[in-house]
Formats: C-alpha cells, sequence, structure tokens
C-alpha cells in the first residue's frame, strides 16, 4: 500500500461544488496529526477549516492559496508513514523566476515570440503539454478546439515532447531570419518582443504594453521584474519615445480605468438566490411607519436590570420579538411554495441578513419562537459575532423560514427586500429617528421607525400581509400593551 496519500477536497455539504483555497494553515515539511486542520476553504456560503484524514509528513501542496477547486479535485499529499525511510520521488517545490540561473543561449529556445492571433502554443493555457496533457488554470476547463502550432522558418516541424526525455532544443533564430515585424500604426516597424509565457501573462494582469518596454534579460528579453516595475512605474518607456498628442493626453474611457472583480463564493451565491427569487415569487411590498418611543424606553427599563446588564439589548431584539408573536399570530406568513401545494411550517428559523466582508449572509436563529426574550437576545448575539468573525457554518445558514434584514444600521429609513428562495416574507426594519409627530392631539418629537414587508403573493394575499405588518407595528408601538394581549 502507497504511503502517499492523496487528500481530494470534499463534499462540504448543502450541494456545494467547488470552493477557493483561502490559507494553507500547513506547508511543505510540516508534520501533521489527525484531525489536524491544515486548511481554510471558502465555499459560497462559508469559510470552513478542514482537518487532515491521515496523521503523516506533508509532501506536496498542489493549489495555492487563491484557486478556486472543484470538489474531488487533489489539493494535498500526505506521507503516512514519514519514518520508514526517503521517498524515491521527484521534488515537488517549484523554483521561483528569481532563484533561476541566467539562461544559456540554446535555453533561449523557451523565449518564444508572440504567437499569431488565434493560435495557441505548447504549453500556454488552452495549448499542448508534456505527457498528453492540456494546460489549463485551475477552476477553468480545456478548450474544445485543438491546439495550432506555428510552423518554423526552414520547414522544420514542430516535434512533441517526450515523457521520459527532455525535448531537443533548437538552435536559436538568427536575426536575419526573424519573422518580420508587422508595421506599426505610425508607419514605423514594431520591435519583436521577447518574453515568455508567464511573463506575457502577467504582463497582461497588470496592464502593461510590452512593445513599450526594454528588455533586461538575455538577448533583451523581457523580465517579469521589468513587467513589474513598469506596473509601478518606476521604469521609463523604451525607445522611441512616440510624441503625446492632445488626443492621447485626454482622459481615457478604457480597461486600464475599470476593475474586474471575479464573481464566486458568497456573492455569487447571493446573485443566483436573489435571481431567482426575484423572478419566481411575485413580490409585494408594503410599508408602516410606526412611533416607537415606549419600545426605546422598554428598551431602557430592560437595559437597567441586574440581571440584563451583561447583555447586549438593540431595538433588533424587539422587532424579532415581535415577529415571532405575529406568526403565532398568523401562521401561514411562515410557510414554503411547493408547486401543488403550500408547506406551512410550525417552527420558525428565523433569518438575520448580515452584511460581512465576504458578502451579504442569513444566517438563522432555529427554532427561534420556542426561545424565551434572554435566550432570543443571546442567541441573536451569538449570530452577529460569528457573522462579522467569518466564521458561519453552512449549517447555520440553512433551513431559514422567515428573514428580517436590518438596513437601519446604515442610516437608510427602509426598503423593498427581496425574498430568500424558500420563503415567503421578508421585513426590513429602517432607522429610529427622533421626528416630529402627533402625540396626543399635539406635535412631538417621537422616536419613528419604517418598516417594509416583502411577501411571496402566491401565499400571502394583501389582507393577510397587512395584518402580519400592523401586529408588528402594534407590538413596537407599545411593547407591554400587546404582550398582556397576545400572551
Amino acid at each position: 500500500m502507497s504511503r502517499i496519500k492523496t487528500f481530494n477536497l470534499p463534499d462540504l455539504g448543502e450541494g456545494l461544488t467547488e470552493g477557493e483555497i483561502l490559507t494553507w494553515l500547513v506547508k511543505v515539511g510540516d508534520t501533521i496529526e489527525l484531525n489536524q486542520p491544515i486548511v481554510e476553504v471558502e465555499t459560497a456560503k462559508a469559510a470552513v477549516e478542514i482537518p487532515a484524514k491521515w496523521a503523516g509528513q506533508v509532501q506536496a501542496i498542489h493549489h495555492p492559496e487563491g484557486t478556486t477547486v472543484e470538489v474531488g479535485t487533489p489539493i494535498i499529499a500526505i506521507d503516512t508513514d514519514p519514518g520508514a525511510g526517503p521517498l524515491d520521488v521527484p521534488s515537488t517545490t517549484a523554483t521561483p523566476d528569481d532563484d533561476l540561473p541566467t539562461p544559456s543561449a540554446a535555453s533561449l529556445a523557451a523565449v518564444e515570440l508572440a504567437p499569431a492571433e488565434g493560435m495557441v502554443e505548447p504549453g500556454l493555457i488552452g495549448g499542448p503539454a508534456p505527457g498528453g496533457r492540456t494546460a489549463v488554470l485551475v477552476g477553468y476547463g480545456p478548450r474544445t478546439t485543438a491546439a495550432k502550432r506555428r510552423p518554423r522558418r526552414g520547414g522544420v516541424p514542430a516535434q512533441p515532447a517526450a515523457v521520459a526525455a527532455p525535448a531537443p532544443v533548437l538552435p536559436v533564430a538568427q536575426p536575419a531570419v526573424a519573422p518580420a515585424p508587422a508595421p506599426a500604426s505610425n508607419g514605423q516597424r514594431a520591435a519583436v518582443v521577447l518574453a515568455k509565457p508567464p511573463v506575457r501573462k502577467l504582463a497582461k494582469d497588470l496592464g502593461v504594453d510590452l512593445g513599450t518596454l526594454t528588455g533586461s534579460g538575455p538577448l533583451g528579453s523581457i523580465t517579469r521584474e521589468d513587467v513589474q516595475q513598469a506596473a509601478n512605474g518606476t521604469v521609463a518607456a523604451a525607445e522611441p519615445v512616440a510624441v503625446t498628442s492632445a488626443a492621447t493626453s485626454a482622459a481615457s474611457f478604457g480597461a486600464d480605468r475599470e476593475q474586474r472583480i471575479p464573481v464566486k463564493g458568497v456573492r455569487k451565491l447571493t446573485a443566483e438566490n436573489m435571481s431567482r427569487s426575484a423572478f419566481t415569487a411575485p413580490h409585494v411590498t408594503e410599508f408602516l411607519t410606526v412611533d416607537v418611543t415606549r419600545a426605546m424606553k422598554a428598551l431602557d427599563r430592560l437595559r437597567g436590570r441586574r440581571e440584563w446588564r451583561d447583555v447586549r439589548v438593540s431595538p433588533l431584539l424587539l422587532v424579532a420579538k415581535a415577529v415571532l408573536l405575529a406568526v403565532k399570530r398568523h401562521p401561514m406568513v411562515n410557510s414554503t411554495w411547493a408547486g401543488d401545494e403550500i408547506v406551512v411550517k410550525e417552527y420558525v428559523n428565523l433569518g438575520i441578513a448580515a452584511a460581512t466582508e465576504r458578502g451579504l449572509i442569513v444566517p438563522n436563529v432555529k427554532d427561534a419562537g420556542r426561545l424565551s426574550l434572554r435566550e432570543l437576545a443571546d442567541a441573536l448575539n451569538d449570530l452577529v459575532q460569528t457573522a462579522k468573525s467569518g466564521r458561519t457554518s453552512p449549517a447555520d445558514m440553512s433551513g431559514g423560514t422567515l428573514t428580517i434584514t436590518n438596513v437601519g444600521v446604515f442610516g437608510v429609513d427602509t426598503g423593498t427586500p427581496i425574498l430568500p428562495p424558500g420563503e415567503s416574507a421578508i421585513l426590513a426594519f429602517g432607522a429610529v429617528r427622533e421626528m416630529p409627530w402627533v402625540h396626543k392631539g399635539k406635535v412631538k418629537a417621537r422616536q419613528v421607525t419604517t418598516l417594509g414587508l416583502s411577501f411571496d403573493h402566491r401565499i400571502i394575499d394583501g389582507e393577510l400581509g397587512s395584518k402580519f405588518l400592523r401586529d408588528i407595528g402594534d407590538f413596537l408601538a407599545d411593547p407591554e400593551a400587546a404582550l398582556l394581549a397576545w400572551t
């Protein structure tokens, strides 16, 4: 039995198919124990630490941090019996470009001219690689079209790389037989650009035009350092320098002033869920402005009680309690559309929308309707702190039945929230502001908020939605009276 065990990215549940490697908690050569956390992976729902399936020594890490890999892909190799002696395997540690010796003239065959439009060079992304593989970026599939090789001058056909022996090195083309460069737009002949494929990719990612650089490598080839210095603005452009015209000095509106952010992880899942919900469930939103002065005073009295002094009490606590009591009075609100039937749930998994550095997540308090006010306060505080620390698990974000989004923390009065998939109602809680309000026949400064309730009109009609929202408002207007009347 082989000592080397390959650890594949496991299925983290909830139908997830891929994950992004955030942080490696071990490195090659480390000795690890069974169930020791070895890597932190971000899925579409949460960032989780994955433990090791075997004890032993890390032999290889197959994907760097920031790489998105599919479930079932090998990510690390572990020697389960490192004490049995050295392994007769080639080193898996790549040598950085900075540590490479100065290449000889023969090795400059690796420095290729820019391929013609539409062609894919061997070793480039989408082109053939040694062993019959196809070179691809992690997370991207190979192209379905066959890779093409530009014929070399002199009629020498391109030879496939051998598996057991290095490929023969062709002599460096002399300037007399170099391909003629394409004429530049200004009538001058464009200079031949010598750069390795990784350097070309780096230049493309950083938005650097290789044609404007003077290479510091062998035979004037452009190195990674040249590209990085150009990106940082610490290197002068290659000669000759074109005269800047009034048109080119004007403000540009191209890719150099745009930022492209990959859609992945939480943002990708949120986009999919919101699009599916918005175009599946017919949304209706109603609004209600409420005088919550008595509720704010009740919170102040609650904070002053001895048994509540170590608990963080916020207006969200009373809103959550109001929602739970209103659900008991109108249970149809806590339901799901299931095609040919409506599933009314006798439990409330109360979701709280939370904005985190990873994006919007909606963890939920399980069976919140059975909790006392103090238990509900503790559960809400734990939920918020866990979300802020980025440790919310996928299980904490599944199974929600009804959601509150507290847009008031951003100073917003209210909104028209979109339903989380599978839920029939979501409440937006706006900012509490001091405003003029008619109270007992006189205009006084009172604390006022606006509630926005979105609901699935297939399940909740206007009457039911209005009654549910009114009951939430009645509780917030006078919590003590509502508790006496409803419980």
